[in-house]
């Protein structure tokens, strides 16, 4: 199915997960535009990633988020589906972590989400139609030792779906949240293989999942198909028990 009509938002797309998802939907024909914060070569990640545009945008900062935003619309019309993605981890035990740990932390995987979604949902209510899709954790639901930060921020992206859920239904608008378990990307290539054995023993699938298994979950709430889905987080984590 082609959706060349649908344009879609994805921060944090240069990440393992963000890139796949900028594949994914590009694949089945949505308009893609691609945010990031880091210097990188964008014409060529752009063909590698079937994106259709690639903006470098602070998502800490509400006014560059506000720019960005009128950007994308001035250019393509409107915006109907956004999916964050974007986030960082500084881990350590509570003890040792510092508060600029803490508030780094809960400033880009929580608090930025009202930066950039704020102007984008507005945008949705004068449409009357949008999809938003806000990526937590796995952690976000059990807790982890050493991610006090980023527990607290992810399980922070619960409320913050639900509550805004609500607020879209009569619009059109739907708000869901996915929480990836373990997924095979740059953070968790440096965990020492005896941890990650540990970790793949708890996994009734007996392995981490793909960022392949995150986007196509994301693909579905995007889509027309998912219409009747909102305020609701979508477990990927091969069975993992939730405590």
């Amino acid at each position: 199915m082609k959706n060349r009509s649908r344009v879609v938002v994805v921060t944090g797309a240069m990440g393992g997960i963000g890139l796949e998802i900028c594949k994914t939907l590009g694949s089945k024909g949505f308009i893609v535009i691609g945010i990031y914060n880091n210097q990188y070569k964008e014409a060529e990640w752009i063909n590698h990633s079937n994106l259709d545009e690639l903006i470098q945008c602070d998502i800490n900062d509400t006014s560059v988020c506000n720019d960005t935003v009128t950007q994308i619309i001035n250019k393509y019309g409107r915006i109907d589906a956004l999916v964050n993605v974007a986030g960082i981890t500084l881990d350590t035990t509570f003890k040792n972590m510092s508060f600029s740990d803490w508030n780094q932390v809960l400033q880009t995987n929580l608090v930025a989400l009202y930066n950039i979604t704020h102007p984008i949902f507005i945008n949705m209510l004068s449409n009357k139609f949008g999809r938003i899709v806000n990526i937590s954790s796995v952690n976000g639901h059990k807790g982890q030792f050493g991610q006090v930060n980023y527990a607290a921020a992810k399980a922070g992206i619960y409320g913050f779906t639900k509550s805004l859920a609500l607020e879209g239904a009569a619009k059109g608008i739907t708000v869901n949240s996915i929480s990836p378990g373990y997924i095979e990307t740059s953070m968790t290539a440096v965990i020492p293989e005896v941890v990650l054995t540990k970790i793949k023993s708890q996994i009734p699938l007996g392995e981490l999942g793909k960022p392949s298994d995150v986007s196509r979950t994301v693909a579905f709430l995007v889509d027309d198909d998912a219409s009747y889905i909102t305020g609701e987080d979508i477990n990927v984590n091969g069975g993992l028990v939730m405590v």
